[in-house]
């Protein structure tokens, strides 16, 4: 891993890195904040929240913006957070959206060209990013997840498609059932052809009813959302979970919009959420 920069930040530290993908066949960057208990001169090994960001965004958004590093330092809990799809290789199409190609990768394999090479953005945040963080960084297998609207999707497909990898999941403003609304289509129509039977193992809503795992699901959503009629649709995945016995907390919060300015609001008590989970608390 190539250190690109490095920043002091609540006694722990912020770091910045770079390094090839086998997975995405191209250069990768991700950040990682290592709480004090990671690089004192005593150091020891701690967990590690995984975080995948929404469209558009890249590793820096939640870092600059979300305000978890304080409470994630006082509990000892890394965060990673990867980028949201590969980017500069000059496939046909990867630039014309924001909502599909550069900062949309969905966190799915894709299996149609020219995106099967490289948009495997699920293989990516699951396998080989954790498998890198935890033999080059101090960090244990121990991990959570959790993202924001396509990341909020792609934490929920993680967590249920892989029952022990994940001590908790949580997510805010997730695109919750993604066959049903226009990213989704748009994104597993563009990666994964035009068969909706290939999309039922990458929606969370149609993952439920088939679960090896029930991790409580912590599910955060403004009702002020500009997204929430046209493209979340969170009462599709509370209707499963109630349907199917799988605990979910849906907690809907007035006047909240889709912003950082939500998730900053509530980011703590997610933090507090996979903390427990993890054995810090």
């Amino acid at each position: 891993m190539e250190l690109l920069s490095t920043n002091v930040c609540f006694d722990g530290e912020h770091r910045r890195y770079r390094h090839y993908s086998a997975t995405l066949e191209c250069d990768m960057e991700f950040a990682v904040f290592l709480p004090p208990a990671a690089v004192a001169r005593d150091a020891k090994p701690v967990p590690v929240l995984y975080w995948l960001s929404g469209l558009t965004c890249t590793d820096q958004n939640f870092m600059q913006k979300a305000g978890a590093m304080k409470r994630a330092a006082q509990l000892g809990l890394a965060i990673v957070c990867p980028d949201t799809s590969p980017r500069g290789l000059n496939l046909p199409g990867e630039d014309d959206s924001y909502d599909f190609g550069t900062g949309a990768g969905f966190y799915i394999n894709a299996t149609q060209q020219p995106w099967a090479p490289h948009y495997r953005m699920y293989d990516y945040v699951v396998k080989e990013l954790p498998q890198l963080v935890e033999h080059s960084l101090p960090v244990t297998d121990q991990r959570s997840v959790s993202g924001h609207s396509m990341g909020g999707h792609g934490a929920l497909i993680a967590a249920l498609k892989n029952p022990g990898r994940y001590a908790s999941v949580s997510a805010f403003a997730p695109i919750a059932n993604p066959s049903e609304c226009p990213w989704g289509q748009k994104a597993f129509s563009g990666y994964l052809g035009d068969d909706a039977r290939a999309w039922e193992e990458w929606d969370a809503t149609l993952l439920i009813p088939t679960a090896r795992e029930r991790l409580p699901l912590l599910v955060d959503q403004g009702t002020a959302d500009e997204f929430l009629e046209t493209q979340l649709n969170p009462d599709a995945l509370a209707a499963v979970c109630e349907t199917f016995h799988h605990h979910i907390n849906l907690r809907m919060h007035r006047g909240y919009d889709h912003s950082y300015f939500f998730i900053a609001s509530f980011i703590d008590e997610h933090l507090e959420h996979h903390a427990q989970a993890l054995g810090l608390r």
